[in-house]
């Protein structure tokens, strides 16, 4: 008698690996976006803490984010979220677009 797995067990356990598989994928793609979307948060924290900087600085609010970049307080990275989500400054605070 030959040791070894048949035929229908190699397909049973393929399917259950499948189906396995296809459950994790949705769940992955939500965790993805949910940590997007905290960075994001924490970028317009980060925005917020350079707004008070420039105001302290300058005695006035940023009229907009390239005010920030241009007095070194943001990089030209941290005006957009890693989502594609654009930063705009008004009235003295951070929002996302």
């Amino acid at each position: 008698m030959k040791k070894g797995f048949t035929m229908l067990e190699m397909i049973i356990v393929v399917c259950i690996l499948s189906i396995l598989f296809l459950l994790t994928i949705p769940n992955i793609q939500n965790v993805i976006n949910i940590v997007d979307d905290k960075g994001c948060k924490a970028l317009v924290k980060v925005v917020d803490a350079a707004i008070v900087e420039y105001k302290l600085q300058y005695d006035e609010y940023p009229t907009d984010i390239l005010d920030l970049v241009n007095a070194g307080l943001l990089s030209e990275e941290q005006t957009q979220c890693s989502n594609n989500k654009t930063i705009i400054v008004s009235e003295g605070q951070a929002y996302v677009q």
